[in-house]
């Protein structure tokens, strides 16, 4: 299976290059296609790393060390450990490599751990009709779990890569 992914190359720019990134219309990165495992590698290279995490039918731009505040998760405890699987872009300043939709398991690998559950600010929700006297007022307060991004490990070797292809 081809990863269908393009390699960038982002020229001088101290920025990642990430679909959410403003590029002029007609102009955009020069595109290099290279192997998986040397795009990796320069990846690797790179002091910092990103990844776009689809976690809850959301997409996260997360980095290591990144507080994420998420929708109450019920089924975890503070402490528990929580894998992200589906891996949608790893980047740092200079490169990025895109899945098809998602990376191939075992390619990336990112883990964060489950800080606390907590809640949000008071939200009040007003009802009424007018003329009839009909008002009501509810309140009441949105739960959160929040999370702590891991170290972005990221596949040693190429041979990864035909094992989760076949």
């Amino acid at each position: 299976m081809q990863l269908g992914s393009t390699f960038r190359q982002a020229s001088g720019l101290l920025r990642p290059w990430t679909s959410l990134s403003s590029v002029r219309w007609g102009s955009s990165y020069p595109s290099v296609h290279v192997s998986t495992a040397e795009a990796l590698e320069r990846i690797r290279s790179e002091s910092s790393q990103y990844v776009i995490a689809n976690f809850l039918g959301r997409r996260y731009i997360l980095s290591p060390h990144d507080l994420l505040t998420v929708p109450r998760i019920r089924d975890v405890a503070v402490g528990d450990i929580v894998s992200l699987s589906a891996i949608q872009e790893l980047g740092s300043r200079q490169y990025t490599l895109r899945g098809d939709p998602v990376l191939p398991k075992g390619t990336v690998d990112v883990k964060a751990m489950v800080v606390e559950h907590t809640k949000g600010r008071m939200e009040r929700i007003v009802k009424f009709k007018r003329r009839k006297g009909y008002q009501r007022r509810i309140d009441h307060k949105q739960r959160y779990t929040r999370l702590r991004i891991g170290p972005i490990h990221i596949a040693p070797t190429a041979t990864t890569f035909e094992e989760t292809n076949s």
